[in-house]
């Protein structure tokens, strides 16, 4: 019989949230980079490169691939023989597990847990709870998947129930295209069919904890409904031509994952939950015999690739007139530097209230003529100025683009993904600016970052305005200032040339 100690547990789960915190799934690695040799969409090509080059840093760096660190499941199947050493129940247990690996000195991770969701939303502090979902199984041992899944690719969740004769394939290829780019493709797309919508969406979730092998399906061929679904799903979304971080290209998601249950005869209940290009998951087995033993991938996994951004236009932000970013066009790359102003929904939504009530804003709180960055960075750990700090999905700023643009002067904006209709139009108003920096490249950003200091709203932690100075960070101009978005026209042209070829 097999005695699981408690401690052995808890640090399990600690170590293993380290270690997805940093090291890619090994399968990710070769998926991605097969995608990147094969890309022929310029634009595409270097997201991809960042994301690779971001990835061997944080590798070896043992720091953050994304600065959103994720929100935690957990799937445990406990064998039925299993005996305890333990005094804290099984979600205690996880619980402590995850707040000592989110708070290693070593490397912090970045609480984005928030309670009371429809109220004052206060953040936990050490991203507790987890999300844990416990199976008792037979045998004598304790199995353990977890996730630690971002905010920007859990938005995108998607659930509908069809007719039974409705077509899943369908359902799928209208929907992907209304996710937009905030998941951070490439990725993978899980898909549940069947149970209740409650377990559709666990099985979903399940799903994206399994290994990329959809090549060796392709090799292989299908043998059952699923397989064929996976490998239809798989060409018809790429076909789609959204492309590395929406900007059009050859590859949308690198596998297709599909787990099925029986249903009502009257239902086809179908989750679907992309995985973004920072995923993060580890499986490990407790036998009793101590803590779990991950080993760190080689570095030999990494194809080596130089980032050398001879094209992008160097640029310095500061003091730049509406004139100077008229010149700028959409897909251009860009290497800018200066000082911008940091800030998210809860900074805007802060700010929106003040202005509402009459209430001057903080000393320092000046956006006019200015940049801001959607960002919400992991806290430094040793000599750094700031931890990994990539963007957030810029559509949850939208509803604030006229405030920012016309009432506080604001000339330009630095986030990832799209933006709507009606931030695309006050953009066109007001002659500003949209660059897009890479989702899934953190630590690389982190690095182009040179200073930071705290403006105002301290109490919001990672949601704070602060003060970046930047030197040759890597943007996109993603919208101009006529409103023309490289987010519309790159998937288009790219849709096009993939129905070519």
């Amino acid at each position: 019989m097999t005695i699981i100690k408690q401690d052995d547990l808890i640090q399990s789960i600690a170590d293993a949230l380290q270690y997805i915190s940093y090291y890619h799934p090994a399968d990710y690695i070769k998926a991605l980079t097969a995608a990147w040799e094969k890309e022929e969409s310029p634009a595409a090509k270097d997201a991809m490169a960042q994301i690779l080059v971001n990835s061997r840093m944080c590798a070896e760096g043992h720091r953050p691939i994304c600065q959103d660190t994720g929100m935690v499941t957990a799937i445990l199947k406990v064998g039925m023989d299993v005996r305890w050493d333990a005094e804290m129940g099984l979600e205690d247990m996880v619980n402590e597990g995850v707040r000592r690996g989110y708070g290693n000195p070593d490397n912090v991770l970045r609480a984005s847990v928030v309670s009371d969701p429809a109220g004052a939303r206060i953040n936990t502090r050490d991203n507790t709870p987890a999300v844990i979902h416990t199976q008792i199984v037979p045998g004598d041992t304790v199995e353990i998947a977890l996730a630690a899944k971002g905010g920007g690719s859990e938005n995108k969740s998607k659930f509908t129930v069809l007719n039974p004769s409705g077509s899943l394939v369908d359902w799928v290829l209208e929907t992907v295209p209304t996710m937009g780019a905030g998941w951070c493709p490439p990725g993978m797309l899980g898909i549940g069919i069947g149970g209740s919508a409650e377990k559709a969406m666990l099985l979903a979730k399940e799903s994206l904890m399994e290994h990329i092998d959809i090549h060796e399906l392709m090799a292989r061929g299908p043998s059952n409904r699923v397989e064929e679904l996976r490998l239809e799903l798989f060409e018809k979304v790429n076909a789609l031509g959204i492309g590395a971080q929406g900007l059009g290209g050859l590859t949308t998601v690198l596998d297709v994952k599909i787990r099925d249950y029986p249903t009502h005869a009257a239902s086809l209940p179908v989750a679907m939950i992309p995985n973004c290009a920072a995923t993060r998951h580890v499986e490990f087995t407790l036998d009793g015999s101590g803590p779990a033993l991950l080993e760190p991938p080689k570095v030999s996994d990494w194809p080596e690739i130089s980032l050398e951004g001879g094209g992008a236009r160097r640029v310095n932000i500061d003091n730049l007139t509406k004139e100077e970013i008229a010149t700028w066009k959409p897909g251009e790359s860009l290497l800018i530097s200066g000082k911008l102003l940091t800030g998210r929904d809860a900074a805007h939504k802060r700010i929106q209230d003040m202005l509402a009530k009459g209430e001057p804003l903080p000393e320092g709180v000046d956006f006019k003529n200015r940049f801001i960055y959607y960002v919400g960075p992991v806290d430094p750990v040793r000599d750094e100025v700031v931890g990994p700090a990539g963007p957030t999905t810029s559509t949850r700023m939208d509803k604030f683009s006229e405030m920012m643009l016309g009432d506080m002067g604001l000339i330009g904006m630095v986030g990832k993904a799209e933006r709507g209709p009606g931030a695309i139009e006050s953009i066109k108003k007001h002659g500003a600016i949209y660059l897009m920096a890479v989702g899934g490249a953190a630590f690389l950003v982190s690095k182009a970052i040179r200073s930071s200091r705290m403006v105002a709203f301290e109490d919001l932690g990672m949601e704070a305005i602060r003060e970046f100075e930047v030197e040759d960070m890597p943007v996109t101009v993603a919208v101009d200032t006529k409103g023309n978005s490289v987010h519309q026209s790159g998937p288009a042209e790219w849709r096009v040339k993939i129905g070519k070829l």
